[in-house]
């Protein structure tokens, strides 16, 4: 790095243009670059025919990407992945492909550039550009955006899930609900690890449905079940365990409360466990605070502090009783249903 390198306007002009580079990596994702070279080196005519794309555009996207360490150059403009470009790989065991499919899509820049408005009124960006419509209903409207989106949670859930599992024993429990789990990654993974848990994952229907084919593929079918059905009208009884990851964040305080009063009519005497991030102290933690900002224009939620989650469990009947880190950044925050007072 050069001495022009650390001066503070050009780290700040970095970060200005980052838009950039999230975009040229969104295209290469989209375009499975990293599948087409593999463990290897290619020429862009070699990968041009591949993709369907212009040679020498294509070279001008490789160099670009090349240049931030994404790829390598080598001689007669032939590519290979960096140790930081294998993670586009869709074989990659914490994938960041199809989190990079999804960013670029034209619904999530316009929401984006809407945030402005959030700043000023406080309000969701995405209800106030589809007419009072939620991101989710809009999804179920449109399939091949939803079809993006899971493919981003299923990777996220991969990336995710080995760091979670390995921070928490989810083996001490007999059967696990997922409530909210998509397709069945998270699930799929945690059965895979704790050959005598059994599972359910609940989630609307037309998510769900998807989620057998993933028992199947990981070869967890005979311990795995799929619910369709709405958190907030009710969840499967019986589980010792209650997951709802990456769920809560997604809404503001009164529709959680709502969630988890669901999810306490069902438990008995299950533990809770909420996988999310826990904002970090001030200064630091950038993760959790621009994840808060996505909460906020895309789908109207919110990131929270230990503070805030010890709070929201409290409303909602639960007392929290552990917040258990792991390597991904998420946390495990467990509770207990309170006791009934007398």
């Amino acid at each position: 790095m050069t001495e022009m390198d650390e001066r503070p306007s050009v780290r700040l002009r970095r970060m200005i243009d980052g838009f950039q580079a999230s975009q040229a990596i969104h295209v290469a994702a989209t375009l499975d670059i990293a599948d087409f070279l593999g463990d290897g080196e290619r020429g862009v005519e070699e990968l041009a025919a591949d993709t369907g794309t212009r040679a020498e555009a294509l070279y001008r996207l490789l160099r670009a990407l090349a240049s931030i360490g994404v790829l390598s150059e080598g001689a007669d403009a032939r590519f290979a992945l960096t140790e930081l470009g294998q993670g586009l790989r869709s074989d990659s065991a914490e994938p960041q492909g199809e989190w990079a499919r999804l960013i670029g899509r034209p619904y999530f820049w316009e929401t984006w550039g809407h945030l402005s408005y959030s700043i000023q009124t406080g309000e969701n960006a995405f209800l106030d550009l589809h007419e009072g419509m939620r991101v989710w209903e809009w999804r179920a409207q449109h399939p091949e955006e939803s079809a993006i989106f899971d493919g981003a949670m299923m990777g996220t859930s991969r990336a995710v899930a080995q760091h979670v599992l390995a921070a928490y024993d989810f083996g001490q429990f007999g059967l696990v609900a997922d409530i909210g789990g998509g397709n069945g990654a998270f699930l799929a993974a945690m059965l895979t690890k704790n050959r005598k848990t059994r599972g359910i994952v609940f989630d609307q229907p037309h998510v769900v449905v998807r989620a057998d084919a993933t028992f199947e593929a990981a070869g967890v079918a005979d311990r795995g079940e799929s619910v369709g059905g709405s958190f907030f009208e009710s969840v499967p009884s019986g589980a010792d365990a209650y997951v709802l990851k990456a769920i809560l964040h997604d809404w503001e305080d009164q529709e959680c409360v709502g969630i988890l009063e669901t999810v306490r009519e069902a438990c008995g005497g299950a533990k809770l466990l909420v996988i999310e991030w826990v904002v970090g102290e001030p200064n630091t933690d950038p993760r959790s605070k621009f994840s808060d900002l996505n909460m906020l224009v895309m789908p109207g939620g919110r990131e929270r502090t230990a503070a805030q989650w010890r709070a929201l469990f409290k409303a909602s009947g639960f007392q929290l009783t552990a917040i258990v880190p792991s390597a991904a950044g998420q946390s495990v925050i467990e509770g207990e249903r309170l006791a009934p007072s007398r």
